[in-house]
């Protein structure tokens, strides 16, 4: 891992606050990823399952946590099983986690190794009656790749038929969704390395650029900065590009007078930042491109104010709408007509606006959190309004991390990272 190491007391209050919602005489089972293939020898780079990770720290592959808080044997109330390392596979593969390593990462003292796995488990079951097992429940979830999760839960159920059957999901989803201090300090390096590199780019712009060559000097100021990569694949989309609300291709010259939408951020230590800015090739904005922008900028600061505690996620989007329905009116771009003839199911702004306003974010860009529930202290969301003209070849987007408090205005994360137009122009020219 490229990050300093996270204090394990946070692990320890996650596994704290995990097991305090489970049955009683009930275990919980995490896996880790797979490492997945490509053709040949080669392989996707490693990326941890965010679940583990969260309960562990644990930044490794073939890694299995298990919780068991009635346990009749102390030593087993907390188990992590890893895989062994010996001097071989230092050499060939680099380092894995030692029993003395593990428990200064994860805080457990009872480290196995894998092998020892199964026959664990059997004297485990025979003390539990309940297993919770970990499925993906996420709702923008859409898997089609079985999973180490998935075949070990597959395992487990054929040997051990008779025991009842929890979900670990929706404990998660609601402890993830609330961001302890130490968390809220990682996804803020992750906007602060983010904001390196942006400012690098400000300084890198000018009509005929690539737009890959825009991507290159994110990653060469996120890698020096201890991230190792986007947070996500990132778009970086010049003149129409913007348009297109996924465009991640990446691959056309930056004309002058376009606007680029950038919509792109830096990990650390696996949480995420997602920023999205539009910056003029040419170092500045036209008056057109400027109204566009400054009405997004309004909408973005408009609609953070609505995120505080109690609000329901569906009926803060219908005021976000209220807010960018009153500027696309300024714009010209609807009138009057247009918003009394709306279908109430999409809205006239959806012509212009199409995508939702705000997610929760942390260990993924699309974090876990039940939107059905009210928001909490502490649950980190982004804030995105964009308004997308193809007839006129631009699309602004703009986009901050914020932190919901009990009382007042969110915490913006991304405060220092640079979004009024005139302080884009100067730090362009």
């Amino acid at each position: 891992m490229k990050y300093n190491l996270i204090n394990n007391k946070l692990f320890i209050k996650n596994r704290r606050n995990f097991t305090a919602k489970m049955k009683s005489n009930s275990l919980a089972v995490f896996n880790s990823n797979d490492i997945y293939p490509i053709s040949a020898d080669s392989t996707m780079p490693f990326e941890q399952h965010r679940d583990i990770f969260y309960l562990s720290g644990v930044d490794q592959e073939e890694s299995v946590l298990v919780l068991f808080p009635d346990c009749p044997k102390e030593s087993h109330k907390e188990i992590l099983f890893l895989k062994e390392t010996n001097d071989h596979i230092a050499v060939w593969e680099g380092e894995k986690l030692t029993k003395e390593a593990a428990l200064l990462t994860s805080g457990i003292k009872t480290v196995y190794w894998l092998q020892d796995l199964e026959k664990v488990m059997f004297e485990l079951m025979t003390q539990a009656e309940t297993v919770y097992i970990n499925t993906n429940e996420h709702y923008r979830a859409n898997v089609e790749t079985e999973t180490r999760e998935d075949r070990f839960t597959k395992w487990l159920l054929e040997k051990y038929p008779a025991h009842s059957v929890a979900k670990s999901n929706p404990i998660l989803q609601r402890l993830r969704s609330v961001k302890d201090p130490i968390e809220l300090d990682l996804i803020q390096q992750a906007c602060d390395i983010t904001e390196k590199g942006f400012r690098r780019v400000l300084n890198f712009v000018k009509p005929n650029v690539w737009e890959y060559e825009i991507e290159a000097e994110f990653i060469h100021e996120f890698l020096r900065n201890r991230s190792k990569k986007f947070s996500y694949t990132p778009i970086i989309a010049s003149g129409n590009n913007a348009n297109v609300l996924h465009y991640i291709e990446n691959n056309q010259q930056c004309k002058a007078g376009d606007l680029i939408l950038i919509d792109a951020g830096a990990e650390y230590a696996n949480y995420s930042s997602d920023m999205s800015r539009t910056i003029p090739v040419s170092g500045k904005f036209t008056k057109r491109q400027k109204e566009v922008y400054n009405a997004v900028n309004r909408v973005k600061n408009d609609a953070t104010k609505l995120l505080v505690p109690g609000t329901i996620w569906a009926d803060y989007h219908v005021e976000v709408g209220k807010l960018m329905t009153s500027e696309l009116l300024g714009l010209k771009l609807l009138d009057k007509a247009d918003v009394k003839n709306e279908n109430p199911d999409w809205p006239a702004y959806k012509k212009y606006f199409m995508h939702g306003t705000s997610h929760h974010m942390g260990l993924d860009t699309h974090d876990y959190g039940i939107l059905t529930e009210p928001m909490q202290a502490n649950m980190v969301f982004t804030v995105e309004p964009g308004i997308y003209i193809p007839a006129e070849g631009l699309g602004v987007r703009l986009e901050d991390d914020v932190v919901i408090q009990k009382k007042g205005e969110p915490i913006n994360l991304m405060k220092n990272i640079p979004i009024e137009v005139e302080e884009i122009e100067d730090l362009m020219n």
